[in-house]
Parts: C-alpha cells; structure tokens; sequence
C-alpha cells in the first residue's frame, strides 16, 4: 500500500511533526513498507492460535532491599536551590 504525500502529511500533522520535503519522501517510503509488511502478516493463518496480551512470559526483576546508611542532611541539601533549616524550600502548590 502505497502513502501518498498528504497522507503522510496528514499523519504528520496528527502526530504533531513538522517534517522537511526530505523527511516527508522517506517517511511515505517507510510508513508504506510497513504498511506492505501488516498486508503480508494479515494472510497468515491464525484460526487455531489462541489469543495472547504477551507473546513471552513477563517475569519482575528487582533487586534486594538492603539496608544502608543515608546521606546526612548537609550533603542532601548541599545542591538545593533554597533551603531552609533543614528542609527543601519549594514553593506553595495549593492555597
């Protein structure tokens, strides 16, 4: 399937890009090879696969809690824009 130029634009518009006449010829070339590839995988049989929200088992990663000393006040606050005693000094978000 090939994009024509105000489709691409269209889509670009959606998308909010601004694209150069350069971009807008690669992207119409791109946007269409995917295009063609979804038209090549829509032919696959699928009537005796069953539906999947993951095609790999999700599996967490995390890391063991351990327990280490914190950083004292003077080195936390060291960066901070305002500070006062010993506390970030930011300003009011609710009246």
């Amino acid at each position: 399937m090939k994009l024509s130029r105000e489709e691409v634009l269209h889509v670009a518009r959606l998308a909010r890009l601004g694209l150069t006449e350069e971009d807008v010829a690669r992207m119409s070339e791109q946007l269409s090879n995917i295009l063609e590839n979804f038209e090549i995988l829509k032919q696959v049989d699928t009537t005796d696969i069953p539906p999947t929200a993951q095609s790999i088992a999700l599996q967490n990663v995390v890391g063991r809690d351990e327990i280490a000393p914190s950083l004292p006040p003077e080195q936390v606050l060291a960066n901070a824009p305002q500070k006062e005693a010993s506390f970030f000094r930011v300003r009011a978000v609710l009246e």
